[in-house]
């Protein structure tokens, strides 16, 4: 009996993917399948609001580029939830997480996303297995399957 096709896009272990909620048109991805839940890079996290009467936020900076502090974009969002996450080292931390659009690959999905400081790790951007799963496969020996940002953005994020 034949299989119907595979409706999930095979993706690259790293893709340029953007944040159109928060307007952030390039930021390069790791697509992480052993991560659980996404991750963003984010700094001066401040939470206003009260958490008793359900108006809790959370305001933060992303930086979108490696190694540079360059267009910086605030944000304001209302906080989904807060868990406990475990680093691939084993230590734990109470994170504060929030839900983000993210456009990979011609696709939209709605991620939720932990806020990190992500400053020593290789990409400001982590999308895991939650993110994943009902619309891409991917393949961990090939990247950018969605091309490559445009030169210009590539150096930018290189730090030139």
């Amino acid at each position: 009996m034949r299989q119907p096709p595979h409706s999930s896009t095979i993706a690259g272990w790293r893709e340029w993917v953007s944040l159109p909620g928060i307007g952030v048109p390039w930021i390069k991805a790791k697509l992480d399948t052993g991560a659980r839940t996404s991750t963003i890079h984010a700094f001066d996290v401040e939470v206003t609001g009260d958490a008793d009467a359900g108006t809790e936020r959370v305001r933060f900076w992303v930086h979108p580029w490696q190694d540079s502090d360059d267009d910086a974009v605030s944000v304001e969002c209302p906080i989904h939830d807060r868990r406990t996450v475990r680093s691939s080292s084993g230590h734990a931390e109470e994170r504060i997480v929030v839900l983000m659009d993210v456009a990979i690959l011609g696709r939209t999905v709605t991620a939720e996303m932990t806020l990190s400081n992500r400053d020593s790790m290789g990409f400001r951007m982590l999308i895991g297995r939650e993110a994943l799963r009902k619309s891409f496969i991917v393949d961990p020996a090939i990247s950018f399957v969605g091309g490559r940002a445009p030169r210009h953005v590539r150096l930018i994020n290189r730090g030139r």
